[in-house]
């Protein structure tokens, strides 16, 4: 393995890491509601999923739309309509996927 792929991997996941653990410990309370951290970090939950969304998905749409991706993507878009709450979306979209899955 090249060096440069290793030191590029350990920067990768330590800033993941830290982006994920800082956040669970800050005292967040003192923010303003409309201010710019308040709504960075209320649109990384969409953001994340998004990404991964697309990570996911790349390789599906090479070969055509199967059956759970399509029901997984449904099941997320119609829920966060409905409900706007990500965690809701996410398990529901895990649950169709899974559904989809067990029924091919």
């Amino acid at each position: 393995m090249r060096i440069e792929i290793l030191i590029l991997a350990l920067i990768v996941g330590a800033f993941t890491w830290a982006f994920r653990f800082f956040p669970t410990i800050a005292d967040l309370s003192g923010l303003p509601q409309g201010g710019r951290l308040s709504r960075f970090l209320a649109a990384t939950g969409p953001a994340a999923i998004a990404t991964l969304f697309t990570a996911s998905a790349l390789p599906y749409l090479q070969g055509g739309l199967p059956l759970p991706l399509i029901c997984g993507t449904a099941a997320v878009l119609a829920t966060f309509a409905v409900s706007r709450s990500v965690v809701g979306a996410t398990m529901a979209g895990s649950a169709a996927y899974g559904l989809g899955s067990w029924l091919i």
